[in-house]
């Protein structure tokens, strides 16, 4: 990343969203399975995806509002990372669809949480000569972070089980808030 046109926050923040967003990719592509493990079908992980989408899009309006009125956006950052860990590490109980929709709301929550202020912050620190290059930068680790955590989760479900990805997933998402959460703030 040196060569890149990347500052301390901005490679900071690449980092632990990198985290979060491999740890969805994991279970994404993989995800219509473990549905069909707790007695769902194709329709039940439809909805849930469609749950997961709806809590975070009406979220996300509430969320961007109140990220413009507060001026430590990186809290709120770390709040939802660790919600995301929470919706995670609950899926280690899902027996049933309808928890498991119950879950995806909780991480659709998360997600809409985090989204709002990640964006007012990394804006923040953008270059205006570069700010182009610099959200490429993002815009191309997400693409990576995708490939990389199809291939991964199911690599960890082939060898593990569901069970050890959602440990992981769940790890990863609260590395990340607990990690950001602890950076002096005047560094974000």
């Amino acid at each position: 990343m040196n060569n890149l046109p990347l500052n301390k926050p901005l490679r900071i923040l690449l980092s632990t969203n990198a985290l979060i967003l491999l740890s969805g990719a994991m279970l994404g592509p993989i995800y219509a399975l473990f549905v069909k493990d707790i007695g769902g079908d194709l329709m039940d992980a439809s909805i849930a995806g469609g749950l997961f989408a709806l809590a975070a899009g009406l979220t996300t309006l509430i969320s961007g509002k109140y990220s413009d009125r507060i001026k430590e956006n990186e809290l709120v950052v770390a709040l939802g990372y660790l919600l995301m860990g929470i919706g995670f590490f609950l899926y280690l109980f899902v027996h049933s669809v309808a928890f498991l929709f119950v879950v995806q709301i909780i991480i659709g929550l998360g997600e809409a949480i985090y989204s709002p202020p990640f964006d007012a912050v990394y804006s923040k620190h953008l270059d205006g000569q570069k700010a182009g290059s610099q959200w490429g930068v993002w815009e191309s680790m997400n693409y990576f972070s995708v490939a990389v955590g199809a291939v991964l989760g199911g690599l960890i479900v082939t060898v593990f089980s569901f069970q050890a990805l959602f440990v992981i997933i769940g790890s990863l998402c609260v590395i990340s808030a607990v990690y950001i959460y602890h950076l002096p703030r005047k560094v974000l």
